[in-house]
């Protein structure tokens, strides 16, 4: 995923938190804030030392990234959201991972029709 589509700072992610709407299924939670000014979507990823080790995270981080560019036409443009991924995930594959995303996305309505 090319740079301009994360989002890395700190301070952008705790913007998200607090202004932003959240929304969870067993799986993954979304925190999703509009941004009027920009012209693409923005993801930042978390995944927690509780799930797994650096191998276990990477893996989840990697599907939830390429969940993301199958789905990046579909996406609503001028939003930044971030993913945090919950213990379940651990046992997921890539298939289960983008259902499960695509679920998130469809029920918040930030998929486009």
């Amino acid at each position: 995923m090319k740079k301009e589509y994360r989002v890395k700072d700190n301070k952008e992610f705790q913007v998200i938190f607090k202004k932003g709407k959240s929304f969870a299924n067993r799986q993954l939670v979304i925190y999703y804030m509009k941004k009027e000014n920009q012209d693409h979507f923005r993801i930042g990823l978390s995944v927690g030392k509780k799930i797994g080790n650096a191998v276990v995270r990477n893996r989840i981080k990697r599907y939830l990234r390429q969940a993301f560019h199958e789905l990046e036409k579909d996406i609503l443009p001028a939003y930044d959201m971030i993913i945090i991924a919950r213990q379940p995930t651990k046992d997921m594959g890539f298939f289960d991972m983008k259902k499960s995303l695509t679920h998130l996305l469809s029920k918040e309505k930030l998929l486009k029709k």
